[in-house]
């Protein structure tokens, strides 16, 4: 009987996920046709195909499932996003991306949460949480765009990067707030910083090693004995990553977006691959990574509960209105504007306002706050929700549009 009805469960699991590749596969096709991010298609068909609407997809958002495709996949898409930097770049650049992954998310939760208190009512340690859980910036979505849109490389590399540094940030706010709100301690300025700084630290070291030791594996004249198996390599080394960090008690994205800035970078290092074996981990990590972000996207869609939304709709959508709109332009200003050495125009400063999409992190932060009962756990993943529609369906199909009018729009 329980070996029948394990049987049942994987036939179910098997079914979902060839419906999923299916239908992400002709929606990839549609989205490259009408040439908008495929993101944006995979989160309104999601949506379609939810328990919520036609019911062909019905993934719990806390199952074993769910969990191994998000954490998995947002994790090999930040590698992909990590190999497409340039050191030269990132030299250049580097004080605003620090700058914006810690200064520039208290930025937006402040003024967020400034706006949640007006427009919602609710009580200060509730605003505080719902602007904390949607400050960051998500890196599983901004990756994917700069991959189908060509921006100016130091603005692409430049939002990518900050957006994978600073999930960190957000996590320890939004934990530090929960604290204080849930009654357990006293949030303490001093232990955050020294909690952030040692998840950088020890994601940027694991990612580093890592990296360095699977260019050596598949790109060394003398030790490549890897090389012909460089795509299961990366696997291998982006889940060995992100465990490596987190078993530390550390940032595991930072980690496999380090260890992807390496490998995109071994050549500064001395490791060259051959050119048909370079083509096929180029190959593979491009389709693996669209493989991800279908599933990740259409799953996100399909967790949408348009009627925990309904209750908050309009003070929600006011509190996301200025999220876009303030909080997130006041934060890239005041975050970019001193750094001198970057020489930011304005144009490339305004883009960088516009192309902040919210997306997988802040929904597992809200849906942390939704399993621990936290004060306003409802009204919080109800706003995220919107954040999230609202940014990656608004601003992820305009970003091609907004480059081409600010002069940043690159043909590669």
């Amino acid at each position: 009987m329980e070996s029948s009805a394990a049987i049942e469960i994987a036939k179910h699991t098997l079914f979902s996920g060839g419906l999923i590749l299916a239908i992400g596969t002709v929606t990839g096709f549609v989205a490259q046709k009408i040439k908008v991010p495929d993101i944006a298609l995979f989160l309104i068909v999601g949506m379609a195909i939810g328990p919520a609407v036609l019911g062909l997809i019905n993934i719990k958002s806390d199952s074993a499932l769910y969990q191994i495709i998000l954490l998995f996949g947002a994790s090999y898409i930040l590698f992909d996003g990590g190999a497409s930097l340039q050191f030269d770049v990132l030299k250049k650049v580097w004080i605003t991306i620090v700058v914006l992954a810690t200064i520039g998310v208290l930025i937006t939760a402040a003024v967020t949460a400034f706006a949640a208190h007006a427009a919602l009512g609710v009580p200060w340690i509730v605003a505080m949480l719902l602007g904390a859980a949607i400050a960051s910036t998500d890196p599983a979505t901004l990756v994917p765009i700069f991959r189908q849109v060509n921006i100016r490389d130091r603005v692409a590399q430049t939002v990518m990067s900050e957006s994978a540094f600073n999930d960190a940030t957000g996590a320890i706010v939004t934990v530090g707030v929960l604290t204080v709100a849930m009654g357990t301690g006293e949030f303490s300025i001093a232990a955050s910083l020294f909690d952030l700084l040692k998840q950088a630290v020890v994601g940027i070291v694991a990612g580093a090693v890592l990296g360095y030791l699977a260019a050596l594996l598949i790109g060394h004249a003398r030790w490549a004995f890897l090389a012909e198996y460089a795509p299961v390599v990366t696997l291998v080394a982006v889940i060995g990553a992100y465990f490596a960090a987190d078993g530390l008690q550390a940032s595991g994205f930072m980690a496999v977006f380090v260890f992807g800035i390496v490998i995109g970078n071994k050549d500064s290092f001395g490791f060259k691959m051959a050119p048909a074996e370079a083509q096929k981990l180029d190959e593979f990590v491009m389709t693996t990574a669209f493989i991800m972000r279908l599933f990740i996207f259409l799953l996100l869609g399909s967790q949408v509960d348009f009627h925990l939304m309904a209750q908050y709709w309009f003070g929600g959508v006011i509190v996301v209105v200025i999220f876009m709109l303030v909080a997130r332009p006041a934060a890239v200003f005041l975050c970019a504007l001193p750094d001198r050495r970057a020489k930011w125009s304005f144009n490339e400063m305004l883009f960088m306002c516009w192309t902040r999409e919210t997306g997988v992190i802040p929904a597992a932060l809200a849906g942390l706050l939704l399993g621990m009962k936290a004060p306003g756990a409802q009204i919080i993943a109800s706003v995220t929700f919107i954040a999230i529609l609202m940014t990656i369906l608004i601003q992820a199909p305009t970003t091609k549009w907004l480059g081409k009018r600010l002069g940043l729009l690159e043909e590669k």
